[in-house]
């Protein structure tokens, strides 16, 4: 019998599952990710759309190389973004110009540098030259978030602002807590094949105690 796929998203279903319309607190364990920074928005700055097919290209072949040469395959993960700005209310008003943010994909614990090293070389034979700079930028990191509120948005990304806004200003107030971490979004639907209205993006926020 074939060993099961592993997928982040089944592993861990409490964390990518949300129910719509409330807000969950949740412990989230440390992840490996494969990750890239940047900072502007993420519509017109030219830096993004590079990181976003950086990560792809170097996602795909890291798979293929752990299903080949280890033996052990997984699905790869949804794309996700960590955002931060100097005033958490630019999210509210969705003044993405002074956003800064780090787009994401989750990765099995036993990848490793030398896995991401082979996979870069790979990915840069087949990417455009374009894309090199963003290939080149590529790490593994380690994420940990700890205590987070979490929520699944339903509909189109210009229209978070009144969930972060009850986020912010009534659940995290009443319940004493305060930012801990970057706001944290994972992207379970393409955009590119998926209506606006019918978009699902968990929502999450790192927590502590006021």
């Amino acid at each position: 019998m074939a060993e099961r796929k592993y997928d982040v998203k089944r592993e861990f279903r409490s964390l990518y599952a949300p129910g719509a319309g409330r807000f969950e607190l949740v412990e989230v364990p440390p992840m490996q990710v494969l990750a890239i920074d940047g900072h502007g928005d993420p519509n017109t700055v030219p830096a993004y759309s590079a990181a976003v097919q950086a990560l792809y290209s170097v996602a795909y072949p890291l798979k293929f190389l752990s299903k080949r040469e280890l033996g052990r395959d997984f699905v790869v993960a949804p794309l996700e973004g960590l955002w931060r700005a100097d005033d958490p209310a630019s999210f509210l008003s969705r003044d993405k110009a002074a956003w800064s943010w780090t787009m994401l994909i989750v990765q099995p614990d036993w990848l490793d540098d030398g896995h991401l090293a082979v996979a870069r070389e790979r990915a840069l034979q087949k990417a455009p030259a374009e894309l090199g700079g963003a290939i080149g930028a590529l790490e593994l990191r380690r994420l940990h978030e700890g205590r987070c509120v979490q929520t699944m948005h339903l509909g189109s990304y210009d229209d978070e602002g009144p969930t972060l806004a009850r986020l912010h200003d009534e659940f995290m107030p009443e319940h004493g807590l305060t930012f801990a971490g970057d706001h944290h979004e994972i992207y379970l639907s393409d955009a590119r094949r998926t209506a606006p209205e019918k978009l699902r993006t968990v929502l999450r926020q790192p927590v502590r105690p006021v």
